[in-house]
């Protein structure tokens, strides 16, 4: 192994056989190259400590060095030699130390070099680590991290070339810079040093102003990699933050369209078709009348999480949440083919999963709850509604009013759907019984239709609704007033169940109440004097079918010894 003086590591000549003119040249050219390094880094040294009378001198040393180097580059194969071009001026000399921080690896097998270069470097502020051949230099890369590295080309064994491969296979010349060294002449090496990804290249005599400029260089590309990886890396981690607090709130869909579109924030809107999800949950206010308020909020959020995920899973935008109400929308801000099959599904999903949520609030020690949803499809104006200071993604306009008056004659457990939603579903739906209501806003009756399930792709069917009244042995007499927006309207009326069960019963009364009427009922008999409330879902010319939409506890308690009562009648008598 031998460094560029054709001295063996030891320091003793090789034997040199067969000697051309470019070995020779070589040969000659590595004092003259140290000659130059070491005149420089003497005048660093003489300037940093003030003393600029030698510099003269060591400017015309550096001119005469340069001028024999130049002569040698004359030096032929034959061993003939050109004229010397004009010697370069000499570079400005004894800029003194800069204050850097930034780690190099210098590699050269040459000792006369690595020192010189090392020390130069050092007097300028950086932290150099030396290796003094190609196996030295890897090891030093895989144990420490630097910001570049000075490789001479030409080493022994393993060449400068080989360690940029081997580097170049774990580190990009984004992360590691590298800057080769090389002798004038050997363009074939620089060549392939920039195809193995070497960043940039000097070559020998080092001209030691052009490796610190290109050193500033790579390692500023380096930083300013980083920075922009630290940064993006960071607006990701914010967009995540906020896509993960205000997706509580919002779908995927709008909170992408907030972060994306700069415009997406300003007020206005547009008018667009849309479907409208509005669920409710029944007999909530008086369930959590007497109940912990922790107890309450916990089977409250477990409800309206489970609904969450449901909607965001057919890509609906939940609009708001209305205590224990939820509005979502299918078809904004963005509009898809499939919006109103969407909505359905989803809404036969939401029925579904309440006994996901009737679980976690029996593990709570609470009654099951159950929830009304309808679903309405036309035409509103949807976009950002309020204020400079507050505002929010949202939808207005009679059909909003409309899904609302529809929702509001639903019972737990049942889904009620408009005719122009089940016109935009298309086919595949199973629907019930058909009726037409009257609403404000609407000059015609709208005509809604019970939803039963859905066909393929989504194969969904509500689960039983548990309707089964049992006959009574004697009729149970009640009071029931008519509500409407919540107001009794008119006197009490007599009434009596021929059957019933938790979820309802079968009622005679003379007159008898409207289909989808809303009742306030008070037992007339017994000690039970709570009101509860139901629903009228069936009507025939001599009774009416009721689903109770909030039965207190007191109620439930006696409606289930009347039940018991049936049973053992039933077994008694061999039904």
């Amino acid at each position: 192994m031998s460094d560029e003086s054709g001295r063996g590591r030891g320091g003793k000549p090789e034997p040199r056989t067969g000697r051309t003119g470019r070995t020779l040249r070589h040969e000659l050219k590595t004092p003259i190259h140290q000659i130059l390094g070491y005149a420089g880094l003497v005048a660093d040294e003489l300037t940093a400590k003030g003393w600029t009378s030698p510099l003269p001198d060591l400017q015309r040393i550096q001119a005469a060095a340069r001028n024999l180097d130049a002569l040698l580059d004359g030096l032929a194969d034959e061993g003939t030699v050109s004229p010397p071009a004009p010697p370069e001026a000499a570079p400005e000399i004894g800029t003194g130390p800069e204050k850097v921080s930034e780690r190099l690896l210098v590699v050269d097998d040459n000792e006369v070099n690595l020192q010189m270069l090392s020390r130069r470097l050092r007097s300028h502020g950086y932290q150099v680590s030396v290796a003094r051949d190609g196996a030295e230099a890897l090891r030093a890369v895989q144990r420490e991290s630097f910001d570049a590295i000075l490789l001479d080309v030409v080493m022994p064994v393993l060449t400068g070339l080989d360690v940029l491969r081997s580097i170049r296979e774990r580190l990009s010349p984004a992360d590691l810079p590298v800057i080769m060294t090389t002798a004038q002449g050997e363009s074939d090496k620089i060549v392939e040093a920039l195809r193995l990804g070497a960043n940039d290249y000097v070559t020998k005599p080092i001209d030691f102003p052009v490796v610190l400029a290109r050193l500033e260089t790579h390692i500023r590309l380096k930083e300013a990699k980083q920075k922009t990886e630290r940064l993006a890396k960071e607006l990701g981690n914010k967009n995540r933050f906020i896509q993960k607090t205000f997706g509580r709130y919002l779908s995927d869909d709008v909170v992408g369209r907030l972060l994306s579109d700069p415009e997406g924030l300003l007020l206005g809107g547009e008018k667009r078709t849309v479907t409208i999800l509005m669920a409710d949950l029944r007999g909530f206010t008086t369930l959590s009348e007497g109940i912990e308020p922790e107890r309450v909020m916990a089977v409250l959020n477990s409800y309206l999480g489970t609904m969450t995920r449901v909607i965001h899973r057919y890509r609906g935008t939940i609009d708001e949440f209305i205590g224990d109400a939820v509005l979502a929308l299918f078809g904004a801000p963005f509009t898809a083919a499939d919006d109103a099959t969407r909505a359905v599904a989803c809404a036969l999903e939401m029925q579904i999963a309440m006994g996901e949520v009737n679980e976690a609030a029996a593990r709570r020690g609470l009654p099951p709850l159950e929830m009304g949803i309808a679903l309405n499809t036309g035409e509103v104006l949807v976009g950002n509604i309020g204020s400079e200071e507050r505002a929010k993604y949202g939808v207005v306009g009679s059909h909003v009013n409309l899904t609302g008056r529809i929702e509001s004659f639903t019972v737990g457990g049942q889904i009620l759907i408009s005719d122009s939603t089940r016109k935009a579903a298309g086919e595949g739906l199973v629907t019930g019984a058909a009726t037409a209501l009257n609403s404000k806003g609407f000059r015609d009756p709208v005509t809604v239709h019970e939803l039963l399930g859905i066909g393929p792709p989504h194969d969904l069917a509500l689960p039983p609704n548990g309707f089964s009244p049992r006959p009574l042995e004697a009729n149970l007499p009640v009071r029931f007033s008519l509500l409407t927006d919540k107001r009794v309207e008119g006197d009490a009326a007599r009434a009596e169940f021929t059957s019933i069960c938790l979820r309802g019963g079968e009622m005679r009364s003379d007159p008898l109440p409207a289909l989808l009427a809303d009742l306030r009922i008070e037992m007339e008999a017994g000690e039970v004097r709570d009101q509860f409330f139901a629903k009228v879902v069936e009507r025939s010319e001599a009774s009416v079918r009721v689903r109770f939409t909030s039965i207190p506890a007191t109620i439930a308690d006696s409606l289930r010894g009347l039940m018991a009562a049936a049973d053992r009648r039933e077994v008694a008598e061999g039904k």
